[in-house]
């Protein structure tokens, strides 16, 4: 198992005791769910690829997501097989139980390709809110309790990382030094 399973857990219930409330018990599970088999992001690629302007980064946003499928999800989980929290401890849970593996979150993975690429090939304004939004949902994988901090921070690391070899390998190929 990665790190200290038991300390991890004991922070997983003090994210959970600082911050709950009938609020975030409200909008957590629900923000979790946008992230649900990359559902939003999948969007958010073909909104951006109907954009003229927007339609490289929706290109590219769409290579990230499926790299960061492959290699997080399909290679890395059932390699690592680290347990759940919820499947090891007595959690509260207010959302499904996942079936798949802990490490890495794909939730926080594929948020993170995605914020990445945006926030490197997109103006400011649309692609610091992306990146928000990508902590927001790492967050929520947390809150919900069926994460361990270091699956969320691996997964956010992985997906950073191939959204930027996926902009660099763009860059590259198109001979560009700035995405769009």
């Amino acid at each position: 198992m990665l790190l200290g399973t038991e300390a991890e857990f004991r922070l997983l219930e003090m994210i959970h005791d600082i911050f709950e409330s009938r609020f975030t018990d409200f909008i957590m599970p629900r923000i979790t769910a946008l992230g649900n088999a990359g559902i939003i992001w999948i969007i958010l690629a073909a909104v951006l690829l109907c954009i003229p302007r927007y339609r490289r980064c929706g290109a590219v946003l769409a290579a990230g997501l499926l790299a960061g499928l492959v290699f997080g999800n399909l290679l890395i989980k059932p390699l690592i097989h680290r347990p759940r929290p919820c499947w090891l401890y007595e959690v509260q849970l207010i959302t499904k139980i996942p079936s798949d593996y802990s490490f890495p979150s794909g939730h926080a993975g594929s948020a993170f390709a995605v914020a990445v690429v945006v926030f490197l090939m997109c103006p400011r304004k649309i692609g610091v809110p992306v990146l928000v939004f990508a902590f927001v949902i790492a967050f929520s994988r947390l809150y919900v309790g069926v994460h361990f901090p270091t699956d969320v921070l691996g997964g956010a690391l992985i997906g950073a990382v191939i959204a930027y070899l996926v902009c660099a390998v763009y860059r590259r190929k198109t001979g560009q030094k700035h995405a769009l």
